[in-house]
């Protein structure tokens, strides 16, 4: 079954070259459940058989990603809490798990839009408080370009260091996980040191 699916995503992305890559990565990055990892990964395979270009392959899927959240993001802005209590349930969204990505969203702050897309479960809907608090969009962009830039270079890395070998995959894809939630721990200790070091220049 998941072989099936890898081929004919390798198929797919073959025929349509990066905008299937933008497409796809657009549609996993709004309230789809579509994991990234079948579509990078068989990208990151084709470039590895020189059919693609393994830069293009990163630009489409973090430019697909940011798009996608950027649809989330605005949909929040415009059509508030409300619409997800009643309609949320046709998009996946249960109301417990908005208050959970608020809760998450007001805990964190801004980098909880970076945080969010290193963090399986929570990648695709951190953008809606990021639009419910108005947060502003040209940050909302950078971090979210920064967070998915990293997981789509795991990704991409791995498909084209493993080729298509998916027992390989599948046993390595833990460790991405973790390399990219050690990518969050790093740059969020790097940004709380930054902040103390502003509020005390501040103070002086």
């Amino acid at each position: 079954m998941i072989h099936n699916i890898a081929d004919t995503l390798v198929a797919v992305i073959g025929e349509w070259g990066y905008l299937g890559i933008f497409l796809l990565m657009f549609i996993e990055s709004t309230f789809f459940p579509f994991p990234s990892e079948v579509v990078m990964i068989p990208a990151g395979y084709l470039a590895h058989k020189g059919e693609m270009n393994l830069y293009l392959i990163v630009l489409a899927g973090i430019a697909g990603s940011v798009t996608g959240a950027l649809f989330n993001y605005y949909i929040a802005l415009w059509f508030g809490r409300s619409f997800f209590i009643k309609y949320g349930k046709y998009m996946f969204i249960k109301t417990e798990t908005l208050e959970k990505l608020e809760n998450f969203f007001h805990k964190h702050g801004e980098l909880s839009t970076f945080n969010g897309r290193l963090i399986p479960g929570v990648r695709q809907l951190i953008s809606l408080p990021a639009g419910l608090a108005r947060m502003n969009v040209a940050k909302f962009s950078f971090y979210s370009g920064l967070g998915a830039g990293i997981w789509v270079i795991v990704l991409v890395m791995l498909g084209y260091l493993l080729g298509s070998n998916e027992a390989l995959i599948s046993e390595h894809l833990t460790s991405a996980t973790l390399i990219a939630l050690l990518c969050v721990v790093l740059i969020t200790l790097f940004y709380i040191v930054r902040n103390k070091r502003r509020k005390k220049i501040l103070e002086e």
